[in-house]
């Protein structure tokens, strides 16, 4: 993998008091209301990315979620919009799979907070490709950063 820069738009929030599961569906609804993924300058491709980073400790404390996509550079960072980057780092990744309106990806979050990985809590992504275009039987890859 190479480093990967992404241009989108961002909300902080967490995992407590229901926070991100008002936050993160508000995001993706700005997201795609405003149609971000058109007004971003020099994207590479349709993909959508959703980090989750800058978290202040692990994931029961605030972090930040950025909704975006890939680009070739980061020279132009129209306002409003975040720039982060992927950098190359040690990932394991989880792939959610079925009915996108039923939860997957969520639930998938939720196997690995349980899990005993040694996570880095850097930066954790999921990706929104080809294969998460059907709703009802979509794939989406979630990267979670290792120590």
């Amino acid at each position: 993998m190479q480093k990967i820069d992404i241009l989108g738009i961002s909300v902080r929030t967490s995992n407590n008091n229901g926070e991100a599961a008002r936050d993160i569906p508000a995001l993706w609804n700005r997201f795609i209301i405003e149609d971000f993924a058109r007004k971003i300058p020099n994207k590479v491709d349709e993909t959508i990315y959703c980090l989750y980073t800058d978290y202040e400790k692990d994931h029961t404390t605030p972090y930040t979620t950025i909704l975006g996509c890939a680009v070739s550079t980061l020279a132009a960072i129209p306002e409003g919009m975040v720039a982060k980057s992927i950098e190359v780092a040690n990932y394991q990744k989880y792939t959610a799979k079925g009915n996108l309106n039923d939860g997957i990806v969520f639930n998938e979050w939720v196997k690995i907070w349980n899990s005993d990985l040694d996570r880095a809590y850097t930066t954790d992504y999921e990706v929104y490709g080809v294969k998460s275009g059907n709703r009802e039987n979509a794939e989406v890859d979630i990267f979670i950063a290792l120590k």
